[in-house]
């Protein structure tokens, strides 16, 4: 998370909310050998308290979980390269603007009998985007399929005991030269879906 407190004055729900949206994000655990690390879809739960997720049984993460361990998701949002001329005054410099939000908290392995229930709530949760194409369930596939398929995955719930976001988003700045910026972000931004990042800057949160 960046150190300036102005950039993390996004209170915990809205950095939830971010979360469930994006519902995907780099997990991380400390392994013998060094941090490890899994980009992974996952269910944030209704109450924030804990989300579900599954990883392939050969994952190094899902190999070296013999017991519970503290884990931490990031999920990244919109970002962009800042150019200095876009803010209209001098004596500027280059920075990046973006959004992440860490979830924080114990990973532990769930029991197999639980594994179809966690697919089943996470492809509905994607599903349900799509519509009005008819959702995508478990009961379509070949029953022994999706038994062999089932084998190779194993069902993971993290407990999140924090959350904490950085919308670094130039609140830094007078209003006119934020918003002078947000203009070229829309227009030239280089980064990742640079024109909802730009709506951010407009509207960036402040308390």
């Amino acid at each position: 998370m960046h150190p300036n407190p102005i950039f993390r004055k996004t209170d915990a729900s809205r950095n939830f909310d971010f979360a469930r949206d994006r519902s995907f994000g780099a997990l991380s655990i400390n392994g013998d050998d060094g941090p490890l690390m899994s980009h992974v879809p996952f269910l944030l739960a209704e109450n924030n308290q804990s989300l579900d997720l599954h990883l392939v049984r050969s994952n190094p993460i899902a190999r070296a979980l013999d017991a519970p361990v503290r884990a931490v998701i990031a999920v990244t949002g919109p970002d962009s390269y800042i150019s200095p001329d876009w803010y209209g005054v001098t004596d500027q410099v280059p920075t990046w603007n973006y959004v992440a939000v860490h979830l924080r908290g114990t990973l532990e392995r769930l029991p197999d009998s639980e594994l179809r229930d966690v697919i089943d709530r996470q492809s509905a949760r994607f599903e349900d985007q799509l519509a009005p194409k008819a959702p995508w369930t478990t009961a379509k596939m070949t029953p022994d399929v999706l038994e062999k398929m089932m084998r190779q995955i194993v069902p993971f719930r993290m407990r999140v005991e924090s959350v904490d976001g950085t919308w670094k988003l130039n609140q830094n700045k007078p209003d006119t030269v934020r918003e002078s910026a947000a203009g070229f972000v829309n227009g030239y931004g280089i980064g990742s879906e640079p024109a909802m990042l730009a709506a951010l800057m407009l509207a960036p949160p402040r308390d």
